[in-house]
């Protein structure tokens, strides 16, 4: 029997709530994509390309009670071998467990209140309130090394840390449940631009070591190579672009993925103090 993949996108049309048929568009228009277990899949796209709600709904975030969360409303998506349309709330639930959500600016909603080995360890403590306190402390430790901060900061509290800090302690909060499945959305969104390298290069390397498989939404496609060499192109809901960086790259078919390599090509072209 072959081996379950990761994702599995077939014809996947989602949509959002509106209560008027104008503003109520289709953010992913038929999109095919597979990620298998184990493997990264970049997703690339301008903004209002559809990536990120792409990203929503294979972290299981479509089709919830929420009217900013948007709909399955055609094609079918699968995770982890579960079909997500008409999933109940009880197997949804059972499903998070083995998913990690990396949102948009992670790092700027962390509890105010909890200290950084509090933040990593919230989703252990709420699954299982009776779990060892000094088994999870050990967890946040491990992570907090595996994500390149001194583990001196495991008692401060969030404001007392850079930009780039908060948004690795939120990379190990996604990853305390060692999920077999990571959704990360723009992780160096709002990042300064001399440590976004260094962001990916955790997310990166903490997957090649645990082996779980990734979809990565960046805006930069000179990002990808650092972490994936697979990629997706999305414009205007619909994936234009998907295979290996370079064989998509080398010969593209659509217009905005030719536009792309030249941008890619002429960025590279670049003396380095020029960049």
């Amino acid at each position: 029997m072959s081996e379950i993949s990761a994702v599995v996108a077939s014809d996947l049309t989602l949509r959002y709530r509106s209560p008027t048929q104008a503003t109520r568009g289709i953010a992913v228009d038929g999109a095919d994509l597979e990620i298998p277990m184990g493997s990264i899949l970049a997703v690339v796209g301008e903004t209002g390309s559809g990536k990120s709600t792409l990203a929503r709904a294979v972290a299981l975030h479509a089709d919830v009670r929420d009217e900013r969360a948007p709909e399955i409303t055609g094609g079918s998506l699968s995770v982890l071998g579960k079909e997500l349309r008409g999933i109940s709330a009880r197997a949804r639930s059972r499903l998070g467990l083995r998913v990690g959500y990396l949102r948009q600016e992670a790092g700027q909603h962390l509890a105010p209140r909890l200290t950084v080995e509090e933040n990593i360890i919230e989703p252990i403590m709420t699954v299982d309130r009776r779990f060892d306190r000094t088994e999870a402390g050990v967890a946040a430790a491990s992570l907090l090394d595996a994500v390149r901060l001194p583990l001196r900061l495991l008692d401060a509290m969030p404001h007392e840390l850079s930009k780039g800090q908060r948004q690795r302690v939120a990379i190990a909060r996604s990853l305390v449940l060692e999920p077999e499945l990571l959704v990360a959305d723009d992780p160096t969104a709002g990042i300064d631009v001399t440590v976004r390298g260094q962001i990916l290069d955790v997310i990166a390397d903490i997957q090649q070591e645990r082996a779980f498989a990734a979809l990565i939404v960046t805006a930069d496609l000179g990002e990808v190579r650092r972490i994936a060499s697979r990629v997706a192109v999305m414009m205007r809901g619909r994936i234009v672009g998907l295979g290996e960086l370079d064989e998509v790259l080398d010969d593209p078919f659509h217009p905005y993925v030719r536009r792309l390599a030249q941008s890619l090509e002429a960025t590279s072209a670049l003396p380095i103090d020029a960049a």
